[in-house]
Formats: structure tokens, sequence, C-alpha cells
């Protein structure tokens, strides 16, 4: 488990500008319409923050970096033309492409990368290093759909922030649009050769009968949940594989044994704390641009997935094993999907178990969300001045219990941020068998 560094205090705004489309948006693109998945994803911000230490071997200073930033992002909008539009309203189901423009804040930070606290991001302590309060559920009522912060610290190093709504977009959008933009700012042209295949594949989809809710429905239930964030070295995922594939006689992937000892560990926890075992869910967003049977490119945009439902009725579904063989009896029925509306509908069908429980605080307490952002190019986003020394995505969830796994920066094994209640995750953090596959500092 990592606990570092200080809470980030309040920095001064130093600039503020509007960022639109180098070219204006064509006419016959000026409406973009929301999928039925888009429309049903949580009305949140996902908020990436992109920590580059000062780099001896670039030249560029502070406000030469925001210029290459600036310019990069207007010419980028021109092919993500739709994240510099604006929702009509808070329930239209489409983004009118205006090329009103993307924030793009810049602050000055008397701290040094060093202190962040970035292990509990949850906690909020990193809020004022993204722009407007684009952090997750702090914005409900804000029809921007991307915002941008550079922040300038003591250092020399530099942190930018980027939130860009779930409404158009999921983990797989974000990573290609910021690796379109950082390619941008490197070769000068969206038409560059080493910039071409990074540009955005749309599926045009006809307009959807459902509106968007006009606030997040669960954002209703009150908690007490915190973040920290656990690191899973190679060798250890290694030898926890072991320990599962030798009982399945299958090969699981890290990330599917990792999943499967985090929710394991946080029913324990959750069932300590209660004094009795509930049946509860897990759910695992799937990325199926690449499952489907006409295959799509990552740079697809939207939110292009479905959703693994794993439920856990009795104690003995708990265990490494049934957990990892059921994620993967699951995962099964995405290879061959035929469409996107076919993964759509099962989308729809695992989302209506939220929709059907009535008693959202006892569903809140159950529900378990694994997202793993593994394999996506977070951690070689270059702008020019080398790749990052970390990414935090500043994920919370104010309903449910979530896991968010990402690739170590140095490539050497996978981060876990967990949010859980405060009393689980007194007794999680101090598991002995998750403990014994971490890496402690």
């Amino acid at each position: 488990m990592e606990m570092i560094g200080k809470p980030i205090q309040s920095q001064p705004i130093i600039s503020r500008d509007i960022i639109k489309p180098a070219n204006p948006t064509p006419s016959h693109l000026n409406t973009y319409n929301l999928s039925d998945i888009d429309v049903s994803v949580e009305k949140i911000y996902l908020p990436m923050l992109l920590l580059y230490p000062n780099n001896d071997s670039c030249s560029l200073t502070s406000q030469e970096k925001a210029t290459v930033l600036k310019n990069s992002l207007s010419q980028s909008l021109t092919k993500y033309y739709h994240f510099a539009g604006r929702l009509p309203t808070h329930t239209t189901p489409y983004v009118d492409c205006n090329d009103e423009g993307v924030v793009f804040l810049e602050a000055q930070n008397n701290s040094k990368l060093d202190d962040l606290q970035l292990s509990s991001a949850q906690d909020g302590n990193i809020d004022n290093l993204f722009p407007d309060d684009m952090v997750c559920y702090k914005s409900p009522r804000n029809t921007n759909l991307v915002g941008v912060q550079l922040n300038h610290f003591a250092c020399g190093g530099v942190g930018l922030a980027v939130s860009m709504s779930h409404l158009v977009g999921d983990g797989c959008t974000l990573g290609s649009f910021v690796n379109h933009w950082a390619s941008v700012a490197c070769y000068g042209s969206t038409d560059h050769k080493e910039v071409l295949p990074l540009n955005p594949h749309f599926i045009h989809v006809p307009r959807t009968n459902s509106l968007l809710s006009k606030a997040p429905v669960m954002n209703a239930v009150g908690s007490t949940r915190v973040m920290r964030k656990f690191v899973f070295p190679n060798s250890k995922l290694s030898d926890l594989k072991k320990v599962v594939a030798s009982s399945i006689n299958d090969n699981p992937t890290w990330v599917e044994v990792l999943t499967s000892l985090l929710y394991k560990t946080a029913l324990a926890a959750a069932t300590t704390n209660s004094g009795c075992f509930m049946s509860s869910y897990l759910f695992l967003p799937v990325n199926t641009r690449s499952k489907l049977a006409e295959k799509l490119p990552q740079t697809t945009v939207g939110n292009v997935g479905s959703l693994i439902l794993v439920p856990t009725t009795q104690t003995s579904e708990a265990s490494l094993s049934k957990l990892v063989g059921e994620i993967k009896k699951q995962k099964l029925q995405f290879e061959g999907v035929q469409s996107v509306q076919q993964a759509t509908e099962n989308y729809k069908l695992a989302q209506s178990i939220l929709g059907n429980d009535q008693d959202l605080e006892t569903l809140s307490k159950r529900s378990y969300v694994c997202s793993s952002l593994c394999g996506y190019p977070f951690n070689k986003v270059d702008f020019g001045w080398g790749k990052p020394m970390a990414t935090v995505i500043a994920f919370r969830s104010s309903y449910t219990n979530a896991f968010v796994l990402m690739d170590t920066p140095n490539g050497d094994g996978i981060q876990s941020h967990v949010i859980l209640e405060n009393q689980d995750m007194e007794i999680f953090q101090n598991d002995k068998e998750l403990l014994s596959f971490c890496q402690l500092n």
C-alpha cells in the first residue's frame, strides 16, 4: 500500500483560454448523436493527470510548453470536433458541435512534484489541479465536454490535467485522444504519417429516444468511502497467477487474478464488519472494440463496450478459483459479438440489475466495479518533453465500491486504486493474503 506526499494547497490561476478547432467543423457534422450506451453511463467526468518532471534535455520554457499544447490541441479538435461542442440541455441526447471550444487553464503551484499525495486522490486533495471542478460528480451542471489545466510546479515540472465527460467516451477514448494530441504536438500536423494512424474513428448512430438523466440517480446515496493505492509487482502477479492456474487448469491473465483477489478481499472485509455475508455483484466493463466479429480500431470514439456481471450469492463462490473461472466464462460471451448493437443490449441487460434494485443504500454496499486501464498507452504520452513519471486517474465514486487498475509507470506491475467504505478499508488494507502480493513501501 502506498501513502506518500502532502496535500496540495490552493493555487492561483494565471491564465484562462478557450481553445477552438483550428478549422470550423463542417456543417454536415454539426450534430453528434450519443449512443444508447453513452446516454446510460454515469454522468461524470473521467479526470486524468499526467505528471512530467523537469527534463534537462528539453529546452522549452514553461510558456513555450503551454503554447505547444494549445496549438496542438486546436489542431486535434478538428478531428475530435465534438469535444469542442456543448450539450444543448442537461437531458439532450446529442452534442451541438458548435466549436465553442475547450477551456484551457494555467495554474502556478508552489509545491514540487515529489510533494504530491497521489495515493489518496479519492479524498479530493488534488481536485484543484483540474479545471473548473471537472472531477467526477463535482460539476453535474457543467455542459462542457472536455477541460484542460496545465499546472506549473516549483521544481520546473508540469502536471497536465485532462477531464473528459463520460458521455462522449470511455477510458479507451480518453487514451486515444491524449495520444493523438501528443503526437500532433511532436509532429506538428494531424496529417503527418505518424499521426494519421491515431486519428479517431467514428461510429455514426441514429438519434436515440432516451434522454440523459438530470443527475446521477445513485449520487443521492451518502457514503464515507476512501481510496488507497496498492502496487502489485510483476513477480508477485506471476506468483498469484500460478496459485490460481494450478487450481483451475487454465491460463488466467494478471488482470483476472488481481481483480478476483481484490473482490475476494473486499467481500471478506465487508462480511467481517457486518457480521454476515451479503449477496454481492462484481461489475467489469469490457472494451469490445477488438471482440466484435468485424473488429473496430482502438481509436473508435465513444463508449464501446459491455458489462460482465459476476453475482456472488454464497461464500463458496468467493474463492479465487471460482471467481477467476466465472470471469473467464463471462468473457467468452463477448468473443465474436456480431455488432455494436448486440454488445449494447448485453450492457443494458447487466445494468438493469442496478435499476431494478429499489434499496439503493443496500445495493451501494454490495456492488463492486473493477475498471481495468491496463494496456492503455497513458504512460507513453509524450508531448515532446518525455514520458510522464506518473499517471493518476482521479476517479471517485459516491455510490459504489470500486477498483481501478493501471500499469505502473515503469512497467513493473499493476497499480490498483481501491475505493471502499472506511470501515471496510481498515480491514482490507491489513489482509495478509493481499499484502503478500503487494509491494510494500
